[in-house]
C-alpha cells in the first residue's frame, strides 16, 4: 500500500472517527472502521510466549527462555529462529502485534524485570533485539521495541523522573532503539516513566531522534495507560493510547483539535502511522471473507518451526545455548551417563523449576520440563536418581491446581470459580486449572460483586498446612465452612501489574491430615478500581530447616553425584518490584555448602533471571546458571550435564554480590550519575572484581587467541573489520563467543576503560584452528557531542582487544593510530 493509498483513506475520515481510532477500543484491540477496510488489530504480551488477548491457563503458550538467557547465547541466527515461533505462536492466537523485544538496559542488577531486558550493554542488547525483531516482522506480525526510554526500574516507575544527561542517553539507553529502528520494527512503546522531567508519553524525544533522526515510520504505542493527558499527549509523536475506549482521548481528543489545542495534522499523522501498521500485518483491505491471520509460510525460509515437535527441538536447543558454566574445576563436568549408579538431585527449584518471571510477560506454559525429570530420562533405567528438596524458599503458598485440588460441583482436578451478585447470587462458573485467577471470566458483568473460587484439596501430608487468599476489598476464606480469614484489604498501589495480577495474599495455618479432603472457600469484594484478580493458595507443612538440611546431606552422601538445584522464588524478579538485595532467599546458600560438603562432586544450577549473589562459589567444583530457561528446562540442562550439547551462554551482565547503583528515586528523580559506566564498565573502574565479568562462559574444550589482525587502510568515520585467529587447543569441538573491545588509551573526554563493539562466533574441531570476521560499526568508535547535537570521531587512536570476557582480553592491536 502506497502513501497515496493512505492518505486516500484518512480524508474519508472526519474528525471523530480519527480520534476514536487513535484511541483503543478495549484493553487489547485497536478500533475497527469497516467503510475503509480496516479491522481491529490485537496486542498480545509475549517476550517469552504469546499469551493472547486473556490470562487463561487454558489457553497454553509455547514458553521460551527469559530474554536475559537468549542474550546470553550471542547468536542472532538461533534468536531469529526463536522471534519465528513467536510470530508463529502470535499468528495461531489471531495476534496482530507483539509487545516484544523488552530493550531497557541492565543499569542496575537490583531490577525487578531484569530478565526480561536483554543486557547491560547497548551493543548487545540492540543485536539481540534486532534479530528478535526480525524473526518475528518475517512473520507477518509487528514486533514492539520498549519501553522507549529509562524505564530500567521498578520503584516509582509509573511516576519517577530518569534524569539523564544527553551523551549518556544517545550512548546507552537510546542506542537499543536506534539499532531496533534499523532493523525495521514497525512498533515502539512509549514508557510510563519521565525523562528530564517530561512524562514520556509526551516527550520530544518521541519526535528527536525517533522518528525524525532515525526514520521510525511505525506507530508509537503507549505503555498501558501511560498517557495521561489529551492536549499535551495529543500534540506530542504518540500515535496510540491503550487501553480504551476510557482515557485521556477518544471524544476529548477530538475537541481539542477544534478548541484549536492540538493540530488536526498531528491527528492525521498518527492515523497514517496506524493504517500502515494495519496493512504490515493484514488488517486492512484484505477482503471481508479472508481472515486473518493470512496464509504465511513456516519452516527455515522464515524462520518458524514446522509443528510442535520441532518446536521443542528448538526450545531444548535454545536452553543449552543459554546456559553459562561459570566455573568448572577439575572438568567434572560433562559428565558420563554410564558411570554413576545413584544421583542425588536436591533444592526446592529441582521439581518446580523457575522458568519465567513475574508480571505482564507472563504465559500459560505448554508444558514444564523439570531437571529431575530431565535427568531420568536421560540417565539409563540402572541409574538410581533420588530427590529432597532440603530447604523452602518460597514466602507464601502456591495457587492450587490439578495436582492437589478437585472442582467440588464436578470432581474434575481443578477448581471451580464463579461470580456472585451482591445477594450472593452465581451469576457465572468456570472450571478452571489453577488458583491463580486474574480474570475469573473473558468478560465480567458489571452486577458482578464477588469472586469466589471454590476446591476440595486432598492434602499429601499431614501437619499444618498455609492457606491462602489473595485479592483487594473484602476477602475471606473458609475451610470445611470454618472461617479462617476475613480482612478488608485496603488498595494501596496504582501499578497495574500489581492491582491486576497480583494482589497481596492474606494467609492462615491449618493442621490437615494427609488423604482427607477439606473443601477451601476464597471470596474477594468486587471494588471499584481493583481489578478482578483473586487466588486460592496452599503450601504443606515447611520442613524443619535443620531436618531439611540433614536429609539434603544424607542423599548426597549416599550418592556418586549431587545435583543442586537454587534460585529465585516467586515474590522475586517480577514487574512491579524491584530487589532489595541479590542474595537467594531462605537457606539456600547453606543448602549448597551443605551438600558440598557431604558430597565434593556437587554441581550446582542457578535457576534465576539475573545476578545472584553466590557466596559459596569457590566451594563447588562446578556452576552453571539456566536463567529462566522455559519449558524445556528439565531436557536442555541435562543436554548440558550429560555433554549431549555444550553450554553455549556467555554472560550478558555482569555477576557480582551487589549492585553499584540504586533504583530508588529521591523525591521522584532518579539520577543516573554514573554516567556512561554501568556493569562492566563501572566494574573495571574498582579495585575489587566481581565474582563474574560480562562475556565470562566455559565452553567443554579450551581455545588459544592466536592473532588479531586490523585492516592497514582503516580509516576514521568507516566500519572496521577485524580478524581473529583462534585454535581449539582442548579434547572436543567446540564453539566460542569471540568478543571484540575497543579502547581510547589517550582521550580529552570521559570514557569507559573499554566496551564492546563486536562479537563473532568460532566452530572448530579439536586442534583445529579459525579466523573469524568482526565488523565494528562506525559508531563504535564515535561519541555524542551534545554541544553540536552530532556523532564524532575522535581524532587519533584506538586499541582494539579481543578474547573471551570483558576481562580476559589476551590480544590488542592498534586503530587509526
Amino acid at each position: 500500500m502506497t502513501d497515496d493509498d493512505i492518505d486516500r483513506l484518512v480524508s474519508k475520515l472526519d474528525l471523530e472517527q480519527k480520534a476514536r481510532l487513535v484511541t483503543g477500543a478495549s484493553v487489547w484491540r485497536t478500533g475497527a472502521e469497516p467503510d475503509i477496510g480496516l479491522r481491529a488489530m490485537v496486542f498480545s504480551d509475549g517476550p517469552a510466549g504469546v499469551r493472547g488477548e486473556g490470562w487463561d491457563e487454558r489457553d497454553t503458550s509455547l514458553t521460551l527462555p527469559c530474554p536475559t538467557a537468549l542474550a546470553a547465547t550471542w547468536d542472532e541466527h538461533l534468536v531469529g529462529l526463536l522471534g519465528g515461533l513467536l510470530a508463529g505462536e502470535a499468528r495461531r492466537k489471531g495476534v496482530h502485534v507483539l509487545l516484544a523485544p523488552t530493550l531497557n538496559l541492565h543499569r542496575s542488577p537490583l531490577a525487578g524485570r531484569h530478565f526480561e531486558c536483554y543486557s547491560e550493554d547497548p551493543v548487545l542488547a540492540g543485536r539481540i533485539g534486532a534479530a528478535l525483531i526480525g524473526g518475528i516482522q518475517a512473520g507477518g506480525v509487528a514486533a514492539t521495541a520498549k519501553h522507549y526510554v529509562a524505564n530500567d526500574s521498578e520503584t516509582e516507575r509509573l511516576t519517577l523522573d530518569a534524569r539523564i544527561d544527553e551523551r549518556t542517553l544517545r550512548e546507552l539507553y537510546l542506542a537499543p532503539f536506534e539499532t531496533a529502528v534499523a532493523a525495521g520494527v514497525w512498533v515502539v512503546m512509549s514508557a510510563y516513566n519521565a525523562v528530564n522531567s517530561i512524562t514520556m508519553s509526551e516527550n520530544p524525544l518521541l519526535a528527536n531522534p525517533l522518528k525524525d533522526e532515525w526514520g521510525f515510520d511505525g506507530v508509537v504505542v503507549s505503555d498501558w495507560g501511560a498517557v495521561r493527558s489529551t492536549a499535551p499527549a495529543g500534540r506530542a509523536a504518540q500515535d496510540l493510547a491503550m487501553p480504551g475506549p476510557e482515557g485521556p482521548w477518544g471524544p476529548a481528543l477530538a475537541a481539542a483539535v477544534r478548541d484549536g489545542q492540538v493540530p488536526e495534522a498531528a491527528i492525521d499523522d498518527k492515523v497514517r502511522r496506524l493504517l500502515l501498521l494495519a496493512a504490515r500485518v493484514g488488517a486492512l483491505g484484505l477482503p471481508a471473507d479472508d481472515p486473518w491471520p493470512p496464509d504465511l509460510p513456516t519452516g527455515p525460509a522464515s524462520g518458524a518451526p514446522e509443528g510442535e515437535r520441532a518446536a521443542r527441538t528448538l526450545l531444548r536447543r535454545a536452553v543449552a545455548a543459554s546456559a553459562v558454566l561459570l566455573r568448572n574445576e577439575g572438568g567434572l563436568l560433562p559428565l558420563d551417563p554410564d558411570r554413576p549408579r545413584r544421583v542425588a538431585v536436591l533444592g526446592p527449584n529441582a521439581v518446580t523449576p523457575r522458568i519465567q518471571g513475574g508480571g505482564s510477560a507472563g504465559v500459560y506454559p505448554r508444558r514444564t520440563v523439570s531437571l529431575l525429570d530431565g535427568i531420568r530420562e536421560a540417565l539409563p533405567a540402572t541409574v538410581e536418581v533420588v530427590h529432597c528438596p532440603g530447604v523452602s524458599h518460597g514466602a507464601r503458598p502456591t495457587p492450587l491446581g490439578t495436582a492437589n485440588a478437585r472442582d467440588p460441583r464436578t470432581g474434575e482436578p481443578g477448581l471451580l470459580v464463579r461470580l456472585l451478585d451482591a445477594a450472593g447470587r452465581e451469576i457465572h462458573a468456570e472450571h478452571r486449572l489453577t488458583g491463580h485467577i486474574p480474570e475469573p471470566a473473558r468478560t465480567v458483568p458489571a452486577r458482578a460483586a464477588v469472586v469466589e473460587i471454590r476446591a476440595l484439596l486432598r492434602p499429601d501430608v499431614t501437619g499444618p498446612w498455609e492457606l491462602g487468599v489473595a485479592g483487594w476489598g473484602r476477602v475471606t476464606l473458609e475451610a470445611d465452612g470454618r472461617v479462617l480469614i476475613d480482612e478488608e484489604v485496603e488498595r494501596d498501589t496504582d501499578d497495574p501489574a500489581t492491582v491486576h495480577l497480583s494482589p497481596p495474599y492474606r494467609t492462615a495455618r491449618l493442621p490437615l491430615e494427609a488423604g482427607q479432603d477439606v473443601e477451601l472457600v476464597s471470596r474477594r469484594r468486587l471494588d471499584p478500581g481493583s481489578g478482578v484478580a483473586s487466588a486460592l493458595a496452599a503450601g504443606p507443612p515447611r520442613p524443619e530447616e535443620t531436618a531439611g538440611l540433614r536429609a539434603a546431606a544424607d542423599l548426597a552422601r549416599s550418592a556418586d553425584l549431587a545435583v543442586v538445584v537454587v534460585g529465585t522464588g516467586q515474590d522475586a524478579e517480577s514487574e512491579g518490584a524491584d530487589r532489595t538485595d541479590l542474595n537467594l532467599p531462605g537457606p539456600q546458600d547453606e543448602l549448597v555448602r551443605t551438600v558440598a560438603a557431604a558430597n565434593p562432586a556437587t554441581i550446582v544450577i542457578v535457576n534465576a533471571g539475573g545476578p545472584v549473589a553466590l557466596p559459596w562459589r569457590e566451594e563447588v567444583p562446578a556452576v552453571l546458571l539456566s536463567w529462566f530457561p522455559g519449558q524445556e528446562a528439565g531436557h536442555g540442562l541435562a543436554d548440558v550435564l550429560f555433554g549431549r550439547a555444550e553450554p553455549g551462554g556467555r554472560l550478558p551482565v555482569t555477576f557480582a554480590g551487589r549492585s553499584l547503583v540504586s533504583t530508588v528515586p529521591v523525591d521522584g528523580t532518579l539520577t543516573y550519575a554514573e554516567g556512561l559506566d554501568i556493569g562492566y564498565r563501572a566494574w573495571l573502574r574498582r579495585a575489587e572484581p566481581p565474582a563474574y565479568w560480562f562475556g565470562h562462559g566455559l565452553g567443554y574444550t579450551s581455545w588459544a587467541y592466536e592473532e588479531l589482525s586490523v585492516p592497514a587502510e582503516a580509516a576514521p568515520g568507516l566500519p572496521v573489520t577485524v580478524r581473529v585467529r583462534v585454535r581449539n587447543i582442548g579434547e572436543r569441538p567446540g564453539r566460542e563467543v569471540v568478543q571484540v573491545y575497543l579502547a581510547r588509551p589517550e582521550t580529552s573526554l570521559a570514557r569507559p576503560p573499554r566496551w564492546l563493539a563486536g562479537h563473532a562466533m568460532a566452530e572448530a574441531r579439536r586442534g583445529e584452528s579459525v579466523e573469524v570476521d568482526v565488523r565494528l560499526p562506525a559508531r563504535a568508535f564515535q561519541h555524542w557531542d551534545a554541544g553540536q547535537g552530532a556523532w564524532r570521531t575522535e581524532p587519533g587512536g584506538f586499541t582494539v582487544l579481543a578474547g573471551r570476557s570483558s576481562a580476559d582480553l589476551p590480544l590488542s592491536a592498534a586503530v587509526f593510530g
